[in-house]
């Protein structure tokens, strides 16, 4: 990484985002019990080590017989529960009771419904419009085979994959190591405790924030602060987030006389990257490094560092957790309300989704924190776009 001059032009957003993510790998791999793999990113790809369904079951509850025996009547010879198969082989004129999830029996090649059968004792007829057929049984195999391609390396394990993976004679899975954090706070404005806070502070809640966005991505977080803007009391909170994979700061990073962050990191031994881009909210944005670790100075405005932390916080940790995928994957909906005309930087406003429309909150200042807790989106509207009408569909990112 390069030094940036002090007052560079801002740069794109997808350029600061693939200079941040193209200079870090993913930190490794470890295996944990497939169970405990929610959330976490392949490393290696995923194949079935069984065949899912083992063998032909039925679909349903009902009767099973022979493929070639279809027209009834039929003589019930025994029973087919899920994890109890009939042992026997079935024979022409003969049925088995069968339940949803049961073992088809050897020569059973047909199912009957329930509800269209008839039996009494051991003799069972068909009753209904339907016959039996062989629509109702899971084939050997249809799911998947042992040795098929499931999940390839970098995807997302959610509960569904771990449910997929253990029916696949999966025990344990080979996923990312999850970074560490550290976040700081800092401002002399902010006050430790939200119930103790004077008229000229405001209550430390970027932290807080921002760990609890990343938890799901980390191994450990370590808050430290609120920190005063002090270059000693800042270099000493850094040096207790030097062990930590990715060092997260809020506040002071931008050019007032008490802005410190910036001067404090290269006093620190860190190398800044680039500083600045070109996004409202959240242009002065700081991307720096300390030997392995990879540094990132939010802005102290609450809106500001969540939306940067979104755009670039939360790629950064899924890069190194070892995500195929770590940019967040906008949605395109349609607008409920107009949008004025965006100014030379890209904009991120917060919206509300109700009946697959987008609705922008009337409240868009860097500050307001109820605007942004009660948003379901951030809209992204691209610098020196025109004026957006109504009905208009534009590029939204889920929260």
């Amino acid at each position: 990484m390069n030094p940036t001059p002090a007052f560079a032009a801002p740069i794109p957003l997808e350029q600061a985002q693939a200079r941040l993510l193209d200079a870090v790998q993913p930190l490794g791999a470890e295996i944990v019990a497939t169970a405990d793999a929610d959330r976490r990113y392949l490393a290696q790809a995923l194949s079935a080590h069984r065949t899912q369904p083992a063998a032909d079951l039925s679909a349903m509850d009902g009767y099973a017989m022979r493929a070639d025996d279809v027209s009834g009547p039929w003589r019930v010879v025994g029973e087919s529960a899920a994890g109890h198969p009939f042992a026997g082989a079935l024979q022409a004129g003969e049925a088995i009771r069968i339940s949803t999830g049961a073992l088809m029996p050897a020569g059973g090649g047909a199912v009957l419904l329930q509800e269209n059968a008839a039996r009494a004792g051991d003799q069972l007829s068909l009753s209904g419009p339907d016959g039996p057929t062989a629509r109702h049984i899971r084939r050997q195999g249809f799911d998947f085979g042992a040795g098929d391609a499931l999940i390839g390396a970098g995807a997302l394990i959610n509960p569904q994959r771990i449910a997929m993976a253990l029916s696949a004679g999966v025990a344990r899975l080979q996923v990312g190591r999850l970074p560490s954090l550290a976040v700081i706070d800092s401002g002399d404005e902010l006050a430790a405790d939200p119930q103790d806070c004077a008229a000229h502070q405001i209550p430390a809640s970027n932290s807080a924030m921002l760990a609890a966005m990343a938890a799901p991505l980390c191994a450990r977080i370590r808050r430290i602060g609120p920190v005063p803007d002090q270059i000693d009391a800042l270099l000493a909170a850094l040096d207790q987030a030097a062990d930590c994979d990715v060092l997260v700061t809020t506040g002071g990073a931008s050019v007032g006389d008490h802005d410190l962050m910036r001067p404090a990191l290269q006093q620190w031994g860190a190398t800044i990257d680039f500083w600045r881009v070109a996004l409202k909210p959240g242009k002065p944005l700081l991307v720096a490094r300390r030997g392995g670790q990879v540094i990132l100075g939010l802005p102290g405005n609450p809106v500001s560092s969540f939306v940067t932390a979104y755009l670039f916080l939360l790629p950064l940790l899924r890069k190194l957790a070892g995500s195929g995928r770590p940019l967040a994957q906008p949605l395109f909906l349609e607008l409920a309300a107009p949008l004025p005309a965006v100014g030379d930087r890209m904009e991120f406003l917060r919206g509300s989704i109700e009946g697959g429309q987008v609705i922008p909150r009337d409240q868009q200042d860097s500050s307001a924190l109820a605007s942004l807790a009660g948003a379901h989106c951030l809209i992204q509207r691209p610098a020196g776009a025109p004026a957006a009408q109504r009905f208009e569909k534009i590029w939204v990112f889920p929260l």
